[in-house]
């Protein structure tokens, strides 16, 4: 009976729980990527910094230091990573860069602005020409549908469809921090310019 009491409480301690939680880092890193592209900004390279190099003999005394402790304690690991590329995702990918350029005068002109939620709106009606109105509420409406079906899409293409409201929220974020200056967004629920 002791026998298998340890037996149990060795396979119990030998469990490992592993817990899937919406990878926030990786969804800012996704969002970033996905609006420099429809903005079509080319990110700026930047220099490597050199990394300091440890003499011969103190790198192998870590790395059998590492190995002994990978045979007693099995290593874990888990790097988060949002999957951005499916047939949808570039799509609407690509339609939303395609608008892009009708979208870039009305943030100018401040005629549009980013809500808090990240979806577009008409800031103030009454300073879009009157003949411009329809044509500028088709475009946000266009684009807000597109934003979307890309959120739901991405939380489709990693297996967790239950992931689109948290993926929203990091995008509203992202696309108030990769505004150009002189654009508009909400903000405690007033607009400001960038």
């Amino acid at each position: 009976m002791r026998k298998i009491s340890v037996l149990i409480a060795l396979l119990l301690t030998a469990c490992v729980t592993i817990n899937i939680y919406f990878p926030a880092a990786a969804a800012e890193k996704a969002a970033d990527e996905i609006i420099k592209d429809i903005q079509n900004v080319t990110p700026q390279k930047t220099e490597p910094k050199p990394k300091a190099s440890l003499p011969d003999w103190q790198v192998s005394v870590y790395q059998l230091i590492d190995a002994a402790i990978n045979v007693v304690v099995s290593p874990a690991q888990a790097e988060a990573d949002l999957a951005i590329d499916s047939a949808e995702i570039r799509q609407l990918r690509a339609a939303m860069e395609a608008r892009f350029a009708s979208l870039q005068p009305l943030y100018a002109a401040g005629f549009i602005g980013i809500q808090a939620d990240g979806l577009l709106a008409v800031r103030d009606v009454e300073s879009v020409p009157l003949k411009d109105r329809n044509q500028i509420n088709k475009l946000v409406a266009a684009e807000n549908a597109d934003r979307q079906s890309l959120y739901q899409a991405i939380a489709n293409a990693n297996g967790h469809p239950e992931w689109a409201e948290q993926i929203k929220s990091t995008f509203a974020g992202r696309w108030v921090s990769n505004a150009q200056p002189g654009w508009w967004y909400q903000s405690s629920g007033s607009w400001k310019q960038k």
